[in-house]
C-alpha cells in the first residue's frame, strides 16, 4: 500500500492519546478512519469532530473488542458507512484496571487481539495491512525484567504479540502484511501514568536510560508510518529507546 488515501482504516481504542492522535494523523492523510472505543462516546465523537472540521472522513462505532457480537458490529459499522476495511490497527490495550476480573488482561491483550484479527480477515483485501502496537517492555518481556507493577500486562501483550506471529503464513497466503511496531514509555499516557504513580520516578528511570521517551504525537506518527512502509510481513519496528532492551536482552 503506496497511499491510505481513500483507504479505510479501523483503530481499536482511538478516541484518545496515541490511538486519537494516529486517526487524525491517517484521516489527514486522506483515510477513512473508524474511531474505535468502549465506553467514552464524548471523547470519541471529539476526535471525530475534529477529524471532520478539518475536512476528513471518519466515524465513532462503540465496541468492546472483547465481545464477539460488538467486534463484528465495529466491522459491519465500518462496511456500511465506508464500502470494506483495508486496515486494522490494533491499539486498544489494557490490564491494570482492578475492576475488569484478574484474567482481564490475558482476555484483552491477547484473545481479543486474535479474535479481532480473526473478524478482520472477513473483510481485509490482499493488499490489506494489520498493525500491532506494543510496547518495548511488553516486547522483551521474555529477556528483560519490567516493573513488578506492569508485568502480568507486559506478559499478556507479549502473548497477544507472540499468537498474531504465529498467523504470519496465514496472513502471506491472503496477500495481507502484518508489522508489529513497539516503543519505550509514552510520555502522557494513562498506563505511563498509572506506572509513575505506582512506582514514582519510573518515568525518569526510563528517560535517563532511553535518552528520551516519545510523546503521543510521536508515537503515534510511527504508527501511521507503519501502515504504508515497505517492510516484510512480519516486521517489528522498535521505535526509539530500544539500544538498552536490546542489550539486555543479548541481541
Amino acid at each position: 500500500m503506496s497511499s491510505v488515501a481513500g483507504k479505510t482504516v479501523v483503530i481499536t481504542g482511538s478516541s484518545r492519546g496515541v490511538g486519537a492522535d494516529t486517526a487524525k494523523i491517517l484521516a489527514g492523510e486522506g483515510a477513512n478512519v473508524v474511531v474505535n472505543y468502549r465506553q467514552k462516546a464524548p471523547r470519541a465523537n471529539k476526535v471525530v469532530k475534529e477529524i471532520t472540521e478539518a475536512g476528513g472522513h471518519a466515524i465513532a462505532v462503540q465496541a468492546d473488542i472483547t465481545d464477539a457480537e460488538s467486534r463484528a458490529g465495529l466491522f459491519r459499522a465500518a462496511v456500511d458507512e465506508f464500502g470494506g476495511v483495508d486496515v486494522l490497527i490494533l491499539n486498544a490495550s489494557g490490564g491494570m484496571e482492578t475492576e475488569m476480573g484478574e484474567d482481564y488482561a490475558l482476555r484483552l491483550n491477547r484473545d481479543a487481539q486474535n479474535d479481532t484479527l480473526t473478524e478482520a480477515l472477513r473483510t481485509l483485501p490482499q493488499g490489506g495491512r494489520v498493525v500491532f502496537v506494543t510496547s518495548h517492555q511488553a516486547h522483551f518481556i521474555n529477556d528483560v525484567e519490567t516493573m513488578p507493577e506492569y508485568e502480568a500486562v507486559a506478559k499478556s501483550k507479549r502473548a497477544g504479540e507472540d499468537t498474531l506471529t504465529a498467523r504470519v503464513s496465514e496472513l502471506q497466503d491472503k496477500g495481507i502484511g502484518f508489522v508489529v511496531v513497539s516503543a519505550d514509555m509514552i510520555e502522557g499516557t494513562v498506563t505511563a501514568t498509572l506506572l509513575n504513580r505506582a512506582r514514582p520516578g519510573a518515568l525518569d528511570e526510563r528517560r535517563e536510560a532511553a535518552g528520551k521517551l516519545y510523546t503521543v504525537h510521536e508515537f503515534a506518527r510511527e504508527i501511521a508510518a507503519m501502515v504504508t512502509a515497505d517492510v516484510p510481513t512480519g516486521h517489528v519496528e522498535l521505535v526509539g529507546g530500544a539500544e538498552d532492551f536490546l542489550a539486555q536482552a543479548g541481541r
